[in-house]
């Protein structure tokens, strides 16, 4: 990285090939595609089901619920990192505890190679659910109350409504949460490099953490900015994809 651009010389695709043709570098690409499918598959039905409940039901106290919601947003990933640090400790975490208070097993949660990137999707699922929660209730209130009103004229239930009304008028805010859902997950640098630091066994090393590693530990400035761009790449194309598919969802 202190090379002057004088001394440089082309390289070509080289960089490109040495990302596919990197064990590492494999698996922080199929890391972070099972880390943000996980996230969205996770996050997406809950922000809904949650919204759902926050703006269409008559539950006193909504409000302080939202506030609570998107107080674990704001919060500082460093104090969160703290908390869930605890709360996932082997022996005196308060999840084993809980678990093994009920005879069910106790995981390793950060230090098993099978699930340690599990953990840290709930912990992200947990933290951003808030902000994704406020985002669809905002949504909502796009929705002309008429159209609720003749649906219950009509004898439509709820499940019936959702699936005809509310899922196609809130397609593109279902996408643009989906969108934000997967930038965020493919960003995710803090929870591994203060939880893991990639491991077990590089078995939570993602792209952006392969990133600033590549760069700024090995100084493979070539191979980080090629990573990067295919990152760009992959953000690119499915926001495309994911916008004609809301299109067309929008319209059913």
């Amino acid at each position: 990285m202190l090379t002057p651009i004088t001394d440089m010389k082309w390289v070509g695709f080289k960089n490109y090939l040495e990302i596919f043709d990197d064990s590492t570098h494999i698996a922080a690409i199929w890391h972070t595609i099972v880390y943000v499918t996980s996230s969205v598959a996770l996050t997406l039905p809950l922000a809904f089901f949650v919204s759902q409940l926050l703006y269409f039901s008559k539950t006193r106290g909504k409000n302080s619920i939202r506030v609570l919601l998107f107080a674990t947003y704001v919060i500082p990933t460093s104090a969160i990192v703290v908390i869930w640090g605890f709360l996932y400790a082997p022996t005196y975490g308060p999840i084993n505890q809980i678990l093994e208070t009920i005879g069910l097993p106790t995981p390793a949660w950060l230090s098993n190679p099978e699930i340690a990137l599990y953990s840290l999707v709930i912990f992200n699922v947990w933290q951003m659910l808030g902000y994704y929660v406020i985002l669809i209730v905002a949504g909502f209130t796009q929705i002309p109350s008429e159209l609720f009103e003749a649906a219950k004229m009509d004898g439509a239930n709820f499940w019936q409504q959702t699936r005809k009304i509310i899922f196609p008028l809130s397609a593109k805010t279902l996408f643009f949460v989906t969108l934000m859902t997967v930038i965020n997950s493919i960003q995710v640098f803090d929870p591994i490099y203060l939880l893991t630091q990639g491991g077990p066994v590089e078995s939570t090393i993602t792209i952006s953490f392969d990133i600033r590693r590549t760069a700024f530990s090995y100084g493979l400035a070539g191979e980080a900015s090629a990573l990067a761009f295919v990152l760009l790449m992959f953000i690119i194309v499915f926001g495309y994809g994911g916008r004609i598919v809301a299109k067309r969802v929008s319209h059913l």
